[in-house]
């Protein structure tokens, strides 16, 4: 039997959640969903057009590796795929965002730039042709 694999989820971990959240809603218009876990403590998802984050909090006392610019083993970048990768940059950065790298073309038929989102996530936005 073959299985099926489907796109679930992404786990953020941030030492201030509810700024996290607020980054991807003003970047992405994400629908901010305040919970409670069931030990009690807060919890923040995000649904951005049906890709769900959660944010997970870090305490100020726990200790994160750091690699090389801000990057580190697991998770390096996701992407988000946009119809005008130019329409799509001018509105970021309209709304603040900080490019890691300009839009250039990877390839013909691919176009692709970098933002730096909180806690040293990378996001790729792209447009395929």
């Amino acid at each position: 039997m073959t299985q099926t694999y489907h796109f679930d989820h992404l786990h953020l971990v941030s030492r201030d959640p509810k700024a996290t959240a607020q980054y991807y809603r003003k970047m992405f218009d994400a629908k901010i969903i305040e919970g409670v876990e069931p030990d009690g403590k807060p919890r923040i998802d995000l649904n951005m057009n049906g890709l769900v984050l959660f944010i997970f909090p870090v305490g100020p006392g726990e200790n994160l590796p750091d690699g090389p610019a801000g990057r580190y083993v697991g998770l390096d970048h996701f992407g988000l795929r946009v119809n005008n990768l130019d329409e799509t940059v001018a509105e970021l950065k309209r709304r603040g965002a900080e490019f890691a790298v300009e839009p250039f073309m990877r390839r013909p038929g691919l176009k692709v730039a970098f933002i730096r989102a909180p806690e040293n996530v990378r996001i790729e936005i792209m447009e395929r042709a």
